[in-house]
């Protein structure tokens, strides 16, 4: 849309087939207009402009004319039977014409208004034979060597683009690079609608491709240089370095396979689609947690895809079984995939790129690169960064849970060594190995997790048969003690609990005793108490029958005197 709310107008564009091109240009090339791909020799040049020709003519319906005026026809066809292209068929079917012009400068006289009308003659018969719609010219110095005059050259270069143009193809012309300019001639990129510039450079022996788009009339499209593979999966573009931050967010959460680190966590567990960095020193942990994170997503019936620049596959399957954790199962099943290859293979681009090519295709929901540190060989602090910022966006664009591991060298401070790449993750995990009372014990820091309240406490990093545990370390006496000076700790602590106890247990018996005593004596008092209440009780009664004596005898006493 444009800024007045009306829909913006493009031109025409005609997809390459070109896996991230197309993305990358909003839908290919420009239709009915000429395309100039230049570049140094080996770039990758013939391979793009046979890839949009094969594209158009098997997928769109569009016939396809390759001119060629240096390989021959059949090595054409053998070299991109390689990107898995069958032309022989598409040329049987009547899609795709190569025509060869061999074009000898020392049997050219350029004389009078010699002109290219003999090369427009040959081509048009081709393009109607087959109702071209795409048309590849490669390359085009060879058509143009034989000129020397700098004004017929110009004119006649601008007569061919003007010619396709006017005949609405579609066309990819090839080009290469001259001293200073993108082209010998320096005159092609002028007159061309779109301009692309493919570059094959070696920095410290490794070599990377990368494409730019120099030009594009009529419609926007990114400045940045995009690495692109060439390989037995065809031409691929990835527009990596135009990811914005509008990916989506998520309120999922995802198992680092570790219940007592999940516990740490409020609601238990990382959001799905976060970015986790697992930093720590050689030995404390890493692969093993980072492994812990894939058995817990395979368990939940998630794929996951782990690249390793250190470990082989089996060599993974084998350490992970020592902790219960049983990769082998996720492998059979078909959804774990492992990669493992050194990091001075490729290039950080290609690296980059075959990653990112991986992911698309496999589509995991767990993404592990194991170690991120083994790059520095590969690349400066700034190109690591980069990297790391490029797989981090694409896996958020993606939905993706990411986890890389990073080794912190010893003798550096955390914040020296991580601040870089930290500030990028959502959640940081680092795990040390400190060394006490002649011991090595791991500790586990969770430092940060974004959007989720978290446990600022350190953990004890325990890993055994039965998996990866973390212990709540010693904290009496003002510090925090693991290992061996934890046990003895707690035992000496568990020695004086038993103390107390026991002390507490005697008292209670010498005031049982004593209310037993005291019980005693109550009792004796009472029964003192009834005996004299019982005699109290016979005097009372012995009084009263001598009371009743006495009245009787005087009673008596009074009859016998007569006197009542």
């Amino acid at each position: 849309m444009s800024d007045s709310g009306l829909p913006m107008k493009s031109i025409a564009k005609s997809a390459t087939g070109i896996s991230g091109f197309d993305d990358l240009t909003l839908g290919g090339l420009p239709t009915g207009r000429p395309t100039l791909v230049c570049g140094t020799a080996g770039c990758g040049k013939t391979l793009f402009a046979a890839t949009f020709l094969v594209h158009g003519a098997r997928e769109l319906d569009e016939p396809g004319v390759f001119v060629s005026f240096e390989e021959r026809p059949s090595d054409i066809v053998d070299n991109v039977a390689s990107l898995g292209f069958d032309l022989d068929t598409l040329i049987n079917a009547g899609k795709v014409v190569i025509e060869h012009i061999e074009v000898d400068p020392s049997e050219v006289a350029e004389i009078g208004d010699y002109d290219l009308e003999g090369l427009f003659l040959r081509l048009e018969l081709a393009i109607d034979s087959i109702g071209a719609k795409r048309v590849v010219l490669d390359t085009i110095e060879s058509l143009f060597s034989a000129f020397t005059n700098q004004a017929v050259l110009r004119a006649e270069i601008r007569r061919l683009f003007d010619w396709l143009k006017d005949r609405g193809l579609t066309t990819v012309i090839t080009g290469e690079r001259g001293d200073g300019a993108l082209t010998r001639q320096g005159l092609e990129e002028y007159v061309s609608d779109c301009v692309l510039l493919l570059d094959h450079r070696v920095h410290n022996q490794i070599s990377t491709r990368r494409l730019r788009i120099v030009k594009y009339r009529g419609s926007s499209h990114g400045t940045n240089e995009y690495p692109f593979l060439i390989d037995q999966g065809g031409f691929s573009v990835l527009p990596v370095t135009s990811l914005g931050l509008t990916h989506r967010v998520f309120n999922e959460r995802v198992s680092s396979g570790v219940p007592d680190l999940d516990g740490m966590l409020s609601g238990g567990g990382f959001h799905r689609g976060s970015s986790i960095l697992i930093s720590g020193v050689a030995g404390s942990g890493k692969s093993s947690l980072a492994a812990s994170f894939v058995d817990a997503a395979c368990k939940a019936g998630q794929r996951a895809l782990y690249f390793s620049f250190e470990e082989s596959q089996e060599q993974m399957v084998r350490n992970m079984r020592s902790l219960g954790i049983d990769l082998g199962t996720h492998f059979a099943a078909g959804q774990l995939k492992y990669v493992a290859a050194r990091p001075t293979f490729y290039s950080l681009e290609m690296h980059l790129a075959l990653m990112l090519r991986d992911v698309i295709a496999f589509r995991p929901d767990i993404f592990v690169l194991d170690p991120l540190s083994a790059f520095a060989e590969t690349g400066d602090r700034s190109e690591v960064h980069a990297m790391l910022l490029r797989i981090v966006d694409f896996l958020k664009s993606e939905g993706v849970t990411g986890v890389l591991t990073h080794l912190t060298q010893s003798g550096k401070t955390v914040i020296e060594t991580d601040s870089g790449l930290s500030s990028l993750m959502d959640a940081w995990i680092l795990l040390l190995n400190r060394e006490s009372n002649g011991e090595f014990n791991r500790e586990l820091y969770l430092l940060k997790a974004r959007g989720l309240s978290h446990s600022n406490q350190v953990r004890e990093f325990v890993m055994d048969n039965d998996g990866i545990h973390l212990l709540l370390p010693y904290t009496g006496q003002g510090s925090a003690l693991t290992g061996a000076a934890r046990r003895v700790a707690e035992a000496e602590e568990s020695r004086l609990e038993r103390q107390r106890e026991m002390e507490a247990e005697k008292a209670q018996q010498m005031i049982e005793q004593r209310r037993r005593r005291t019980m005693a004596q109550i009792e004796i008092l009472r029964s003192e108490l009834e005996a004299d209440e019982a005699e109290l009780r016979g005097a009372i009664l012995m009084e009263a029958d001598r009371r009743a004596q006495i009245e009787t005898q005087e009673d008596e006493m009074r009859k016998s005197r007569g006197s009542i």
